[in-house]
């Protein structure tokens, strides 16, 4: 319980440091760049302010780290998405999170680093480039991997 309270205590501090530099710092740039400004430009201001991309980007990212919290995907043809999970869950554990008829049905995942299938283009030339892992129960998920659940029910 103490651990818990002390996290949850620099969770408050990050994020009261994070909003007051956001609004010291965040507003005035917001009203500087303007609704017009495209990405490439406001990416471009705000690095040369040092401020690389942003607070709220740097925050979410700590505090995950600090949740011991990751990321993998999904993808197809119509919508690809992010799905949450604890650092050191199992693939069928991970399917979970999806719906419980693929963690109670798992039988194995295909799995790529999101870096590989975005330099790959789609996920047949992964598959025709034989870049695609089968990975079974006990494959320990990383962030970052994108996945497809093959399972039976």
């Amino acid at each position: 319980f103490k651990r818990l309270f002390q996290s949850a205590l620099v969770m408050l501090v990050v994020a009261f440091v994070s909003f007051s530099l956001f609004n010291f710092v965040g507003d005035p740039i917001n009203n500087m760049v303007g609704e017009e400004t495209s990405d490439e430009e406001r990416a471009e201001l705000l690095e040369g302010l040092g401020l690389g991309e942003g607070a709220l980007p740097v925050f979410v990212r700590a505090a995950h780290a600090m949740l011991g919290l990751r990321t993998f995907l999904t993808t197809g043809e119509q919508e690809s998405r992010a799905w949450t999970f604890k650092e050191g869950w199992k693939a069928p554990q991970c399917a979970g999170r999806i719906h419980t008829d693929f963690e109670r049905g798992f039988i194995r995942a295909e799995v790529i680093a999101n870096e590989d299938l975005l330099a790959l283009g789609s996920w047949s030339a992964a598959r025709d480039a034989g870049q695609l892992r089968l990975e079974g129960k006990d494959y320990s998920m990383q962030d970052g991997d994108v996945v497809e659940f093959r399972f039976n029910v």
